[in-house]
């Protein structure tokens, strides 16, 4: 059935360019097509574990593209003359997507999460170490695939991790530093709100990192392994009679 369209644009997720006769071409387009798989993990991990640093990362990550998508259309910069992409280029929505990932997340690292110690203290730190440039890196490397699959231009691109990074940085001091470290703030009295509500408390949410320093992974763990341990001697005890 025939109708009247207006322009019609297309929308490109997934739609990635890249030189089929180059291997490190498809590894960059693999790697540009990587963020679009942290919103599902989001979710995932936002109702499996109910936390409230993972719903406010999500929030974070989710006002980042609002914002993006608002400068975009408010700038009006044009990609590069020699991209084949359509649609604004400024700033970057991948790089400033990979910009507030890999800030909070490392903030978060650094300033809460306690890893488990190999006993020690240099593989320890040399074990932090690594997920701090891998993250890093990982944002880099989607940060560059833009660049080579000419999608942006290099201040794009770098406009782009500035921004993300400014707004990952931000968002972490508001949601979890600042309330941690000054309880009498009105930063502590809106997550106080946002975690102790019937809404809240219907929907189980927590703030694990705010009672344990794993955010509740080994005491799961232990809880897991007595219950596993009591069923194992409760199944020798039944095979022995």
């Amino acid at each position: 059935m025939a109708g009247n369209y207006g322009p019609q644009a297309s929308l490109d997720l997934t739609h990635v360019l890249y030189d089929d006769s180059s291997y490190f071409s498809l590894a960059l387009a693999l790697v540009t097509l990587s963020p679009i798989l942290l919103m599902p993990a989001y979710a995932v991990l936002a109702f499996q574990t109910r936390e409230y640093l993972v719903i406010m990362m999500w929030a974070g990550q989710l006002a980042g593209e609002v914002l993006n998508l608002a400068l975009k259309h408010t700038i009006k910069q044009s990609r590069p003359s020699y991209s084949a992409a359509t649609g604004y280029g400024f700033p970057s929505s991948h790089s400033q997507y990979m910009g507030y990932f890999a800030s909070f997340l490392i903030l978060h690292l650094y300033f809460r999460h306690r890893f488990s110690t190999t006993g020690s203290q240099i593989l320890d730190q040399a074990w932090r170490a690594t997920i701090y440039v891998a993250l890093m890196s990982w944002a880099l490397a989607v940060a560059y695939s833009r660049f080579y699959l000419r999608y942006h231009s290099i201040a794009q691109i770098l406009w782009g991790l500035g921004i993300g990074a400014f707004l990952g940085i931000s968002f972490y001091t508001v949601c979890e530093l600042l309330p941690r470290r000054r309880p009498k703030s009105i930063f502590y009295a809106v997550k106080t709100c946002l975690v102790q509500n019937p809404v809240s408390t219907w929907l189980q949410i927590r703030d694990g990192w705010d009672v344990w320093a794993d955010g509740g992974r080994e005491a799961e763990w232990l809880r897991w392994r007595a219950e596993w341990d009591r069923r194992q001697i409760a199944a020798a005890s039944k095979k022995a009679t």
